[in-house]
């Protein structure tokens, strides 16, 4: 067997041994716990095609019909499809997950081509197999899986496609980037690096290239803001002026708070808490991101000692650099934000598996065998071993790092979960019939939490216990009642209400 034989039949095999992982992960995600921010975010398709235009149910605004609520941080570019998807009918949760789903199998396939464009197609697998390292369930707030009703993953997808386009379409990128902005409005974050990547492909040096900058980064910016101005052109014709006014202070408050008060929590602690958002041990992340390191710079101090440094390579490294700090260090220095992954998921899911790539080019590189007039045998031969036994070693144990998340991810999966989705469907069926037979139109949440989502699948609006408007409506829980039991299903039972 010829070693180029050998290579492709090792290359196909791991590439469907990821495309399994991929498939057990998905499904997984698909069956696990219907958990509350994607019970709300599915508030606004329903009521969508219920006739009560783009409105959340306000269980966290008031607990009425909130139209446009700026508590629903996942955006039109999500929620808009789900509605799509309802319309076929089925199970409306599985229903809306299989539109993150797809947003998923886009964010591995964009991976996969830029790594194809950078370092071929080992880079290509192994931009496909990073996200799958990624772990999001280390909070009350987190990102179960690829399947989760969210905004997150989708918003990463669009930016990873906007990296594709941004060499020869900035238009095309500048609109998907405004996309991702309107699937999660955190996605914002990422300008900064588009502008890099922008600035490294304009022709000139110096202040001619600023201004070359300016010239091909216009029209992308412009096309940012599009999705945007769209979206809020609607909600000012639907609200009228003074709705309007008002729906952009609650928006710009929701900003500036990040929908949380209260919270103080430190740098040192939240890059403790993306360090552990892995599945390997603290130290092998840490360990792991300083190979990455060293083998992104190692690549292109090589490639400019051969003088044939690649553009491309450059910009996206840049651009990976700048993104995922731009995330990072805003989340680890907004102290009222708290320990939730979820906040800077956007940035990490799209730039750090860039990075990866660079850095996978850059072993290759390393592992090269230079080719020079000026360097003879006898002078040559062992700082080129010693340099090609460094790039096979850091990249050995980047292959390890990733392998080791990969599997655990995977093991993961098999664990028994204390609630499903089947769990979940077989106790709402019971309160779904008394909804019914009652007519009952609201529920209250008592309290926030696993409540949520049952109501929303019983076919109940939701609202929460201690908003006034809830003060006669009967509220489900999963804890004891301190009024009459209306009806009791599994772990959940319906209260009668106190007012």
């Amino acid at each position: 067997m010829t070693m180029k034989l050998f290579r492709t039949i090792a290359f196909w095999t791991l590439a469907v041994g990821l495309l399994v992982c991929h498939l057990v992960v998905i499904q997984h995600s698909l069956t696990a716990r219907f958990w509350e921010d994607e019970a709300f975010n599915l508030t606004v398709p329903l009521n969508l095609l219920a006739g009560l235009g783009y409105s959340s149910d306000g269980a966290l605004s008031g607990s009425t019909i909130t139209p446009f609520d700026a508590r629903i941080s996942t955006g039109p570019v999500v929620l808009l499809p789900v509605a799509g998807m309802l319309l076929f009918g089925g199970d409306p949760v599985i229903s809306a997950r299989l539109v993150p789903v797809m947003f998923w199998l886009l964010l591995i396939a964009g991976m996969a081509v830029l790594g194809a464009r950078v370092g071929g197609r080992w880079a290509a697998l192994v931009g496909a197999a990073v996200p799958l390292a990624f772990n999001g369930l280390g909070s009350i707030s987190p990102i179960q899986g690829p399947a989760d009703l969210l905004g997150e993953i989708p918003a990463a997808a669009l930016l990873v496609w906007a990296l594709i386009a941004v060499r020869k379409r900035p238009w095309l990128a500048g609109l998907l980037v405004g996309l991702a902005v309107q699937a999660k409005l955190i996605a914002l974050l990422a300008l900064p690096a588009f502008a890099v990547m922008i600035w490294v492909g304009s022709p000139g040096r110096g202040w001619a290239r600023i201004g070359q900058t300016f010239v091909r980064g216009w029209l992308p910016l412009v096309m940012v803001g599009v999705p945007t101005l769209l979206f809020e052109l609607w909600a000012l014709v639907s609200l009228g002026l003074s709705g309007f006014v008002d729906h952009l202070r609650q928006v710009k408050r929701f900003l500036l708070s990040g929908g949380q008060s209260g919270q103080a929590t430190t740098v040192s602690q939240k890059l403790e808490t993306l360090s552990g958002a892995w599945f390997v041990p603290n130290w092998a992340a840490w360990l792991t991101a300083a190979i990455v390191v060293a083998l992104v710079v190692a690549g292109l101090i090589e490639v400019r000692r051969r003088g044939r440094l690649r553009r491309r390579s450059l910009a996206l490294a840049l651009t990976a650099a700048v993104g995922a700090l731009a995330f990072v260090a805003w989340w680890s220095t907004a102290a009222h934000t708290p320990l939730w992954v979820r906040h800077p998921a956007v940035g990490v899911l799209a730039f750090f598996p860039a990075l990866v790539i660079v850095a996978c080019w850059g072993a290759h590189e390393l592992m090269t065998p230079r080719v020079s007039r000026a360097e003879s045998a006898s002078t040559a031969s062992e700082p080129v071993n010693v340099r090609r036994i460094a790039g096979g070693v850091l990249a050995a144990a980047l292959s390890a790092s990733l392998v080791w998340s990969i599997s655990g991810h995977v093991q993961q999966t098999f664990i028994p979960r204390g609630e499903t989705l089947a769990t979940q469907r077989a106790d709402v069926a019971v309160i779904a019939d008394w909804v019914d037979e009652t007519d009952t139109e609201w529920l209250a949440a008592a309290p926030w939490g696993a409540a949520v989502a049952p109501i929303v699948m019983s076919g109940a609006h939701v609202g929460l216990f201690d908003a006034p408007s809830m003060a006669s409506t009967p509220r489900l829980t999963g804890q004891t009642c301190d009024t009459e039991v209306l009806v009791e299903a599994g772990r959940y039972r319906v209260c009668a209400p106190t007012g």
